[in-house]
């Protein structure tokens, strides 16, 4: 289930980020794009003025250029154009598509000018063309814009042919290249940033997904060890319940023991459903914190002489290192009972003749209280788990019994409300816990 569900967070995240990926770099591009052709177009715009106002062709030097165009003696200017657009020329062509004049300032053999005229003059309008390994840009001059050549030297109008067509030819192979080189640029940062996201986004989704999946599992967990816990108490009312019943004839007082049997059971279910509450309620933060300012040292101690009957029972020395006169700001209420489980579980896990050290300091701006007690303690595997609903201390301590396995949950929940941390350590022959809470 939170497998598929990371793969769907995965795939719409790809989704989204593929395409602000892609109207990115299109954008991008065809910006580029288009600024480059408009200049492009804007040069052979120019080169075309220019080839109207050349020289006259005796200025020019008469190349022969055999070729479909049927004109024998064809002349090439090469004195007018800017040398911004060197990489240019153009042609004057008559109706039928035949060479008549060729405007250039660079050296190009006579067939490919014969071989550019053909191309565009079958394709018309404006468009490119391809010869050898140059891309060139062209358009054509229709009639409707006369064609006028003066005389060089004395600047008089030497003819004007409405019937002939000018087409100028401009070299872009290096702007189709930049697009080119543009183009493959964007698709390898694209690959790269999918899969920098695709990793990206599986972290995270792991991250956000993991936290959800455990929480799933320790509510089944939860789930399953509550049923236990209370079906215990439930099979053994049951069954004393029955045993009442198979002697009818019997007086109470005689079946004492089973009703002992089924309180018993009773009063363990009522203990769970308590802790469950409490635990319930902690944990929904249902009664906030009432916070005052308290002596810590005196309150515990309150907790410490109602159980000290439990301790001198099994021969437990009690040493308390606690500083007077600290003052902490926090609900008093709330403290003493998470200090009291604690101190509780101290008992309990303690060894006959055994001892506990209760500790209340400063540290730094924090109040830190720290129950340790000797035993046997804790084995690494299992300290991490002391927190964990319905763990059985008994399991890792002694095989002795009590509790329901909630009691360290509900302290640490308590003490994290009051904005504090709770921990454990435990070496071989000592356990302690450290609440600290700001002062």
């Amino acid at each position: 289930m939170f497998t598929r569900l990371r793969n769907r967070i995965l795939l719409l995240n790809m989704a989204l980020t593929s395409v602000l990926i892609l109207l990115a770099f299109t954008s991008i591009y065809l910006l580029n794009r288009s600024g480059l052709l408009e200049k492009n177009m804007e040069k052979l715009n120019a080169v075309a003025f220019d080839a109207y106002t050349v020289s006259s062709p005796a200025a020019g030097e008469v190349l022969d250029m055999p070729g479909e165009a049927a004109i024998g003696q064809v002349q090439v200017i090469r004195e007018r154009l800017s040398t911004e657009y060197a990489l240019s020329f153009s042609v004057d062509v008559d109706a039928n598509g035949n060479i008549i004049k060729v405007h250039s300032l660079i050296d190009m053999p006579q067939e490919a000018y014969s071989e550019a005229v053909k191309a565009a003059w079958g394709l018309g309008d404006a468009s490119t063309i391809k010869i050898g390994d140059k891309i060139w840009q062209y358009q054509i001059a229709y009639p409707d814009l006369s064609l006028s050549i003066f005389d060089g030297e004395s600047g008089e109008l030497i003819s004007s042919e409405t019937d002939t067509y000018r087409i100028s030819f401009l070299d872009i192979t290096e702007s189709m290249g930049y697009l080119r080189r543009l183009l493959i640029t964007f698709a390898l940062a694209a690959v790269i940033m999918l899969a920098a996201t695709l990793g990206i986004s599986l972290f995270f989704a792991n991250r956000a997904i993991n936290p959800l999946a455990e929480a799933w599992e320790k509510q089944k967990q939860f789930i399953a060890d509550a049923s236990h816990e209370l079906k215990t108490p439930l099979s053994a009312i049951y069954a004393n319940y029955d045993m009442v019943l198979m002697n009818q004839e019997e007086t109470v007082a005689s079946q004492a023991k089973w009703f002992t049997y089924m309180k018993a059971g009773m009063d363990r279910m009522s203990g769970l459903i308590r802790d469950l509450l409490d635990l319930a309620r902690v944990e929904s933060e249902a009664r906030p914190p009432r916070r005052a300012a308290f002596d810590i040292s005196e309150k515990l101690r309150g907790i410490m002489r109602a159980m000290e009957a439990a301790a001198n029972e099994k021969g437990i020395s009690v040493l308390e290192a606690m500083e007077p006169g600290i003052l902490l700001h926090s609900d008093a209420e709330l403290v003493q009972r998470v200090f009291a489980v604690l101190y509780e579980n101290a008992i309990q896990y303690t060894d006959a003749n055994g001892q506990i050290e209760v500790t209340v300091k400063r540290v730094k701006k924090r109040v830190a209280c720290t129950v340790k007690n000797t035993g046997k303690g804790i084995a690494p595997q299992d300290l991490p788990k002391v927190f964990d609903r319905f763990y059985r201390a008994d399991a890792a301590r002694s095989g002795q019994g009590g509790g329901y396995g909630l009691g360290l949950a509900i302290a640490r929940q308590t003490i994290e409300t009051l904005g504090g941390k709770l921990t454990a350590q435990s070496a071989e022959g000592t356990t302690s816990f450290t609440f600290t809470l700001e002062e």
